[in-house]
């Protein structure tokens, strides 16, 4: 938890700007985190006490602008705090550091691996993570955690977040009829976690198949001279 000794006038998140205005440059910026989001939603859809920020601003001092990740994840935080939801984060009014950030490395530079790197691990947010769609020689995924109060570098290409009882990790698939590499969520055992529309197209096969076996059963029975209807 945050403490901040801090006047009580200060702005709150609907007062202040929801994000530093800079339209993202690349498409995946937001599909990527919002892949993500979409995954938690279901996966978490009975706890209240998160929330997936994207392209929204993190405000950790009253005088300074906004730190704006294209991701970010917070625990132990009202997911909703009514209807209109936040605008931004603020950390004076949350006082919960979120617990990972991300961002997605577009053809524009942003110093992801300098000056943000040193602005979150000098906030503390436990978990940065980079994602480089373009890089060839290097790995594409890097989770740096703060240990120490210095980010290091974890290695594989699946991270395990013991802290959020999550794993991390990208490869292909396809979302939104685009198949490329993806970020996902993996569980413990390293298993990815479904897309929505994966877990769409698995109830509806399940669906399938339990069709396909009650039809098979009324067969077998008219074959005994059992008629179905009779066992409504």
């Amino acid at each position: 938890m945050l403490e901040y000794n801090l006047p009580k006038y200060l702005p709150s998140a609907e007062e202040l700007p929801d994000s530093d205005e800079t339209p993202v440059d690349n498409e995946l910026q937001e599909l990527i985190p919002g892949l993500l989001k979409a995954i938690l939603l279901i996966l978490w859809s009975e706890r209240m006490d998160w929330l997936f920020g994207i392209d929204m601003g993190i405000y950790y001092d009253p005088d300074e602008p906004p730190i704006v990740p294209d991701g970010f994840l917070s625990l132990g935080v009202e997911r909703f705090y009514d209807e209109e939801l936040r605008p931004s984060y603020v950390l004076w009014d949350e006082n919960v550091l979120p617990i990972l950030a991300l961002e997605v490395v577009s053809q524009n530079y942003r110093k992801e691996y300098t000056d943000k790197l040193n602005k979150y691990q000098d906030l503390g947010v436990l978990y940065y993570v980079i994602y480089s769609p373009r890089r060839r020689r290097k790995p594409r995924l890097e989770v740096h955690k703060l240990v120490n109060g210095k980010y290091q570098l974890q290695p594989g290409n699946l991270v395990w977040l013991a802290e959020i009882g999550l794993g991390i990790g990208c490869e292909r698939g396809n979302y939104c009829g685009l198949t490329r590499e993806w970020l996902y969520w993996y569980n413990q055992a390293g298993n990815r976690y479904p897309t929505p529309e994966e877990q769409i197209k698995q109830a509806q096969k399940r669906a399938e198949l339990a069709e396909q076996r009650a039809q098979q059963l009324a067969e077998q029975l008219r074959a005994l001279g059992i008629d179905p209807h009779t066992l409504d």
